[in-house]
């Protein structure tokens, strides 16, 4: 069981952010993330967004501190990454 977590570097909504990501299985990612108290809505189809004021209380939680590339290659390596072409061509849900 491996949960991963970038530095908070990508700006978006006045903060920084990171991505967390299982390298074993969602389900897996999606319990860690339950746990932690992050809300469904941060997931986006492989990855949750994280906020950077919540990034020290996930790594202490046991998430793994790796850098962008290693998140990226474990993450391909796992089977589990969503390519942007994937993404794209993903349907919207209609509201």
């Amino acid at each position: 069981m491996t949960v991963l977590i970038d530095q908070p570097r990508w700006p978006a909504h006045d903060t920084l952010w990171a991505h967390l990501v299982s390298d074993t299985s969602l389900e897996e990612l999606h319990a860690f993330a339950e746990a932690a108290g992050l809300p469904r809505r941060s997931f986006d189809l492989d990855h949750y967004d994280v906020p950077e004021h919540r990034y020290a209380d996930l790594v202490a939680a046991g998430a793994e501190p790796v850098g962008n590339r290693e998140l990226v290659e474990r993450l391909q390596a796992s089977g589990l990454r969503v390519s942007q072409r994937e993404r794209r061509d993903r349907p919207t849900p209609s509201a």
